[in-house]
């Protein structure tokens, strides 16, 4: 069971009791708003997919207390489906990690025909959401916790971006990005759990970690595991990659990396990377890196590819590649990167 990421809504007769075209004085349905609030602090995303005049409805959601809670809300006489697929776009996310709740049948259906990944809810079970498995995290981390206000924060650095005139990379660096790398401590483990769990297109291999094996491996001394945070002056993206490192007297192989797609387009999405061919070449070992093909992880497989990584073993979809480490990769002049290393 994938966990859900994000839970678009209708309005009308869905999120509140009324039409509000057709100028009832709409008010939120029983339990919404707690329900609103509740799956926030549980880190899962919102937004909105309604067919209604956008000023008016921003309005009235802004009215009730509950506009600060949605992400790029879809408020036209688009189809729903055509919704879903902004939303998706804009919050970078698969299809499969989407629910969508909504009253109208045909509207759920036409939903389900354009995305069958996108699971569909009838608003009259609406109370049901608190409890279902794929919207109850076992925990809830403290990047989770503030997920919306990364969103936020990434929307204001989007909105800047664009009203920029002149080459990204001096965009970048009017950033004041600082791209932290340290081995994971204690308090790191639950989000490098989830990270693991959530994280699918810059992901080596696609295999999830429990807590406890994390805890088991961050104590092993065959092993590092590194957790990168970056920040920039809009604040922190939280933490944001992980690599798992297993150490031989002769070589190393990394058995994991994975990076939050949300920072590819900072240029930041090979720095762990090349954290680890520098550390290698310092160190005179040899470097090795697993890699899994999935659906979703072409993106990864060609950041392996661009770096300089061979293919030295195959078995069906499981890969081994070796660096030769002939090319000192160096980071991008836009960030500053930190290590305890």
């Amino acid at each position: 069971m994938k966990m859900a990421k994000c839970v678009v809504w209708d309005l009308d007769d869905t999120l509140w009791r009324g039409t509000l075209s057709a100028g009832d004085d709409v008010v939120p349905r029983d339990g919404i708003v707690d329900l609103v609030r509740t799956l926030d602090s549980r880190g899962i995303l919102q937004s909105v997919a309604s067919k209604n005049n956008h000023d008016d409805a921003l309005r009235r959601l802004t009215e009730l207390g509950l506009a600060e809670y949605f992400l790029y809300p879809q408020v036209n006489w688009n189809s729903k489906s055509s919704s879903v697929t902004e939303i998706q776009k804009r919050l970078n996310i698969g299809f499969d990690t989407i629910m969508f709740v909504d009253d109208q049948p045909f509207e759920r259906d036409e939903v389900s025909f354009v995305h069958p990944d996108v699971e569909t809810v009838d608003a009259a079970d609406h109370l049901t959401l608190a409890t279902l498995p794929r919207l109850s995290p076992a925990v809830v981390t403290e990047d989770a916790a503030r997920r919306r206000e990364m969103y936020l924060q990434d929307q204001a650095r989007g909105d800047a971006e664009l009203g920029y005139q002149g080459p990204q990379e001096e965009f970048l660096r009017g950033l004041d990005m600082v791209f932290t790398i340290a081995r994971a401590a204690d308090g790191d483990l639950p989000r490098l759990e989830e990270l693991t769990e959530r994280t699918n297109q810059l992901n080596s291999t696609g295999i999830q970690y429990s807590y406890d094996h994390l805890e088991r491996l961050s104590r092993d001394p065959g092993h590092d595991l590194w957790v990168c945070e970056l920040t920039d002056r809009y604040g922190s993206y939280g933490k944001i990659g992980m690599a798992l490192v297993e150490k031989h007297a002769d070589r190393w192989v990394i058995n994991l990396l994975l990076m939050s797609c949300r920072t590819v387009s900072k240029g930041v999405g090979t720095v762990l990377l090349s954290f680890l061919l520098r550390r290698a070449a310092d160190e005179g070992t040899r470097l090795f890196a697993r890699f899994r093909r999935t659906d979703r992880n072409r993106q990864m497989l060609l950041t392996y590819q661009l770096a300089n990584f061979r293919v030295v073993e195959q078995d069906g979809s499981d890969y081994l590649y070796e660096n030769d480490l002939s090319v000192r990769p160096e980071f991008p002049d836009y960030i500053q990167v930190d290590s305890d290393a």
